[in-house]
């Protein structure tokens, strides 16, 4: 939960922590057992001048599933419940309208559960609980990718006029009617798993805006803002344009273990995933051009993609 608030201009801080149970300083190993009545959470320190209570509380409702009364996504147990320690009447207020509001909005099938608690004593948690998902970036975008949260936050909060094209209906060619429609190098490598040469493949020096999706489905995949110059001669991002659309799997192949990422719903080879890439992620997705589609950000409205142009919107 930290990284969604520590990008926002005016929050000062971001501390993982322990708060809501009787139990004075507890350990991690003792909050995990379920039985010191204590919550996972974060402490946050903001400027109201730069950002409002109610944009943190935006924030936070737009992070979990609040109607999820034993945990929160794969993470299960009453420690792992979601709650807001409110420090003055202020604060309560605003947070039972928030939980009002999102009670009535019909957004959710269910109920809203989410407690509202005065806040008490906020214990923080070990040194390796902080900024976990900066000192272990791999382990956490792999935790995260099969949480199911990503998919559930996006079907939740993104309006149907604006679904992410992601090919959810998207049924898979026979092999036949893959060799017929793919060139023989697009077929080698995201059916055969193969590896298309550095430096000789159209999109590993690219620069132009837009987005790349998978040659089989068309599901989008990766963006332009998250391409890098890894020097390897294949096309390298920092992250998926949506975890969801990736998965990954071990790859023992070639006397090594490495990670491979494919596409989540044609289950075409697209590359390998290495812990080498630059901040903010840390890691290098190593994509085969084969396994990709370009459309610029100048067509994406007439491909069918333009929930994407936002993509290029922002700062």
């Amino acid at each position: 939960m930290e990284s969604p608030f520590e990008e926002h201009e005016g929050v000062i801080d971001v501390i993982s922590g322990y708060t809501g149970g009787p139990e004075v300083d507890p350990s991690y190993e003792e909050v995990a057992a379920g039985n010191t009545g204590h919550f996972e959470a974060i402490q946050i320190t903001y400027n109201p001048e730069k950002i409002s209570y109610e944009s943190l509380l935006d924030l936070f409702w737009r992070q979990i599933d609040p109607t999820d009364a034993g945990g929160s996504f794969v993470d299960r147990g009453p420690h792992y419940r979601s709650a807001i320690f409110y420090h003055n009447p202020q604060q309560k207020n605003q947070a039972l309208s928030s939980k009002e509001k999102g009670d009535t909005s019909k957004r959710y099938e269910q109920p809203i559960v989410t407690e509202i608690k005065e806040a008490g004593p906020f214990y923080t948690a070990e040194d390796y609980h902080q900024d976990f998902y900066k000192k272990n970036p791999s382990h956490y975008q792999r935790y995260r990718s099969g949480s199911g949260r990503d998919r559930y936050l996006n079907e939740i909060w993104s309006d149907k006029a604006e679904k992410k094209p992601q090919q959810s209906d998207f049924k898979k060619p026979t092999k036949a009617e893959l060799k017929e429609k793919l060139s023989a190098i697009q077929f080698r490598v995201t059916q055969g798993d193969g590896t298309e040469p550095p430096f000789e493949n159209p999109y590993w020096n690219n620069k132009a805006e837009g987005i790349y999706v998978d040659i089989v489905s068309g599901e989008a995949l990766f963006s332009s803002r998250d391409k890098f110059d890894s020097g390897t001669g294949w096309p390298s991002f920092t992250k998926a344009i949506d975890t969801e659309a990736v998965t990954q799997k071990k790859d023992k192949s070639l006397f090594m273990v490495r990670t491979e990422v494919r596409s989540k719903n044609a289950d075409a080879h697209l590359g390998h995933l290495f812990d080498d890439g630059p901040a903010p992620t840390g890691l290098r997705y190593c994509i085969n051009s084969a396994s990709l589609r370009f459309i610029a950000k100048e067509t994406l409205e007439q491909e069918g993609y333009e929930v994407f142009i936002k993509e290029f919107e922002r700062e």
